[in-house]
């Protein structure tokens, strides 16, 4: 065998097997993704049923079909500074308290009518930042950007709702051209 094949043969094998850890996507590599949040599975839970109250799946697919509260976690977890990630976390873990002691019904056993009233009041809160109404506020209009962000983003609606184009799109002429 050749020296240099069997080097570049070798330098292909070693970064295969360097490559091969980093390509595993389980359900266990997504939740260690969020370790800047520390969130749980219950917490997820209800983020998905607040983005599934967002996008409830009527005429359109759920946010949860499209995975959108694994989106809001990742964004969360990657775009927001270290206070807007404390406010999140605190508005995520308070919310359900936070709407059984306003609404006298906890968000999980709302049906969708009272879970879309408790979020437009939730998102029009008024308080300081630092308060329980601040936490809540700022949990609530992430969820709902990173949701739209997400859900107009995603594959189904680029292809199926609104069909991506390049720039520029079709050419509609508006005269025929004839042969001269």
């Amino acid at each position: 065998m050749d020296r240099r094949s069997a080097m570049k043969q070798l330098a292909i094998l070693t970064g295969g097997a360097v490559l091969m850890p980093a390509c595993n996507f389980s359900e266990e590599s997504i939740l260690q993704a969020y370790q800047n949040l520390q969130i749980t599975q219950s917490d997820h839970a209800l983020l998905s049923q607040v983005t599934n109250t967002i996008f409830p799946g009527t005429t359109l697919k759920k946010a949860e079909e499209l995975m959108i509260p694994d989106f809001v976690l990742l964004m969360s977890n990657d775009c927001l500074n270290a206070d807007q990630q404390n406010g999140f976390v605190k508005g995520l873990k308070g919310w359900e308290d936070f709407s059984k002691k306003t609404f006298g019904k906890a968000f999980s056993k709302m049906d969708q009518k009272e879970a879309e009233e408790a979020i437009i009041k939730g998102m029009a809160l008024e308080g300081e930042n630092d308060s329980e109404a601040g936490y809540t506020r700022q949990f609530l209009n992430t969820t709902k950007r990173f949701a739209l962000q997400g859900y107009l983003n995603s594959e189904y609606f680029m292809t199926e709702i609104k069909p991506y184009e390049l720039v520029p799109a079709r050419f509609y002429g508006s005269k025929l051209i004839e042969n001269a």
